[in-house]
């Protein structure tokens, strides 16, 4: 968790107009704010930057979100580390990809920023409460 004791997030996003409104989303409602635009760049982020929670869309340049997610979520590092998957393929099939691999929730973009931010509050509750109870 960041210093400022704001609630970290990474978001891995290869679409610029999606990613600046999340990111106002996100920081107005008091999350500090990480935006990397590509698969590899993502992942490589999340080793450094140790996020409370990660937004990864699926059709990313240089590694696609599914990889990462499974990259990610089969490290011990992040076992606890909510990832949601973000993405504009509503199809089943990528829907059961994302959960084999890890993924805590998979959520088809939307410009109701309030369905998301309901997911990502209630994840972090989770591994709050896992992580006091370990």
């Amino acid at each position: 968790m960041s210093t400022e004791g704001k609630k970290k997030v990474l978001v891995v996003e290869d679409n610029p107009i999606f990613s600046k409104m999340l990111k106002a989303r996100l920081m107005s409602a008091g999350f500090e704010v990480i935006i990397e635009e590509d698969g590899l760049t993502g992942y490589n982020t999340a080793l450094k930057a140790e996020p409370d929670v990660i937004l990864l869309d699926l059709m990313l340049p240089r590694m696609d979100g599914h990889k990462v997610c499974r990259l990610l979520k089969f490290s011990s590092k992040f076992q606890n580390v909510p990832v949601i998957i973000l993405t504009s393929r509503d199809l089943e099939e990528d829907a059961e990809l994302a959960k084999k691999n890890g993924a805590d929730a998979f959520v088809v973009k939307t410009t109701r920023t309030d369905v998301l931010m309901g997911v990502i509050n209630t994840l972090l509750s989770k591994a709050e409460l896992k992580k006091n109870a370990v």
